[in-house]
């Protein structure tokens, strides 16, 4: 057998191909929009894609499964679990679907399948078993059902989706996988679909792969016996889901497209980039924080490149609009952009750098910048209004007494009433969602927005005064 994890660093996202090294067939499981790494693997190796399947109907990129299929004939593999809605619209005469117990061939690999819901009504699991070596089960593809220390969250139908009345009996469905999984040997390896940093999860650990043994001794939701208190704790301290996810659940069920071929993008100048704002194109500067504050040409939005980019460009930016994305460097540019691909987001239209920047300078004006206060200005009584732009368990974990905590995601509606004059003081936990905070307030047309350099990593650091709630405080 022979397996290989394909890992985009920008969704935290792992997709599997996997051979029969006697015949050279393969199957690709789970694999994302930009399917060419996939093919290089088959292509290197030798090996001919016979199947593509995945897990589940991903809710944090476009699936590449589809669009695998078509260019290499390869037999589409879907769940045809979970009831009514969640079909495969686009599965026809060259798909195969997958029930719980049935079971399919690669070569001398048998996968049976497994339905594991919780994480989604759909969801399976791939059991495989290299008969060249032993009748007795390898290891399971277990997409976003148990991940490295951690199991895929049941609150996105209704947090994301807005199926409201759907959490309780998701993390009850999930509980029941979990147990169903006592007949399988401790020895089974365990590939999952997503590593540190996904928002699937709420603490997925950073190795590769683990073992059914050791996650039922180290994994959190194997220590719980009864289901009322598994239930409470898999859905307490989740993060809030990022805004695009159940517009990529509607994608994905539909047919999701292919990914788009890059074109040369056009360079923009001072005035192109006025012209955008005027035509409601979104302007996004993909600079490092510290960049960004230093200097910055009003009403662009900062998303810093990284491993939150696809999260916070999958909530504040349109998919019916065009994109222009500035940055100083064209590795920073283009991976921004590939990752934009991956979420669906396709029209970028332009983009620019310090030229564009120094352009502004001379025919519209000084650019704007990001004030810098650190954690002793704010402990010293700063007259800033402090945001706190945490998401909810973060912020009852501690924050800073007499913050305002409005959860990023929701920062633009929470401030529409505040005199755009008032003094502000926004943080994160390190820096990244307050630089994409200021720049929010900053387009919105407040005047005076500061960072608290260092976010509440520094102030905790620090040993200033912090405040628990039991519930988020929304002032």
């Amino acid at each position: 057998m022979f397996l290989e994890r394909v890992y985009d660093e920008s969704l935290a996202q792992a997709a599997y191909v996997v051979a029969c090294d006697h015949t050279n067939l393969a199957i690709v499981i789970d694999a994302n929009r930009d399917i060419e790494s996939c093919l290089r693997v088959a292509e290197h190796q030798k090996f001919q894609i016979i199947a593509a399947t995945e897990t589940h109907i991903h809710a944090d990129f476009v699936s590449g499964t589809r669009e695998l299929a078509r260019r290499t004939g390869a037999r589409l593999l879907l769940s045809v679990e979970g009831g009514p809605g969640w079909q495969y619209a686009f599965a026809g005469a060259d798909s195969t679907l997958l029930r719980h117990g049935d079971s399919f061939d690669v070569g001398m690999l048998r996968f049976d399948v497994r339905h594991t819901p919780g994480h989604s009504p759909e969801h399976l699991s791939f059991v495989v078993t290299d008969r060249g070596m032993s009748e007795r089960p390898v290891g399971m593809f277990t997409g976003d059902f148990i991940f490295v220390g951690d199991v895929g969250r049941p609150d996105l139908l209704e947090r994301a989706a807005k199926q409201e009345g759907t959490m309780d009996g998701m993390a009850r469905r999930l509980f029941k996988s979990l147990q169903s999984t006592k007949d399988l040997p401790d020895y089974l390896q365990l590939w999952p679909g997503h590593g540190a940093g996904s928002a699937c999860g709420k603490a997925l650990g950073a190795l590769p792969s683990t073992t059914l043994g050791f996650e039922r001794v180290a994994n959190w939701a194997f220590q719980f016996a009864d289901e009322n208190s598994f239930v409470d704790e898999v859905l307490s301290g989740q993060p809030e889901p990022p805004g695009y996810f159940a517009r990529m659940k509607s994608v994905n069920r539909g047919g999701p497209p292919p990914l788009p071929t890059f074109g040369a993008l056009r360079e923009a100048g001072a005035q192109a980039i006025q012209d955008a704002f005027h035509t409601g194109v979104t302007v996004i500067d993909v600079r490092p924080s510290a960049d960004y504050a230093a200097d910055h040409i009003p009403g662009t939005l900062s998303i810093p490149m990284g491993s939150s980019f696809a999260t916070w460009a999958g909530t504040f930016v349109s998919e019916s609009r065009d994109i222009m994305l500035l940055a100083d460097d064209d590795d920073r540019l283009e991976r921004a952009r590939h990752t934009l691909a991956l979420i669906g987001l396709d029209r970028v239209v332009g983009r620019a750098g310090r030229r564009a920047r120094d352009e502004w300078q001379s025919e519209f004006g000084e650019l704007e910048r990001v004030e810098q206060v650190s954690v002793e200005q704010v402990a010293d009584g700063d007259e800033r209004a402090v945001i706190d732009v945490r998401g909810d368990a973060e912020w009852q974990e501690g924050h800073l007494p007499n913050a305002r905590h409005y959860f990023l995601g929701d920062l633009i509606r929470k401030t529409r009433d505040l005199p755009h004059d008032t003094p502000i003081a926004v943080h994160c936990h390190g820096g990244t969602r307050a630089s994409v905070a200021a720049s929010l307030l900053q387009a919105q047309g407040f005047t005076n927005v500061a960072n608290m350099s260092g976010g509440y990593r520094a102030w905790s650091n620090a040993k200033l005064p912090v405040e628990r709630d039991e519930k988020p405080a929304d002032v």
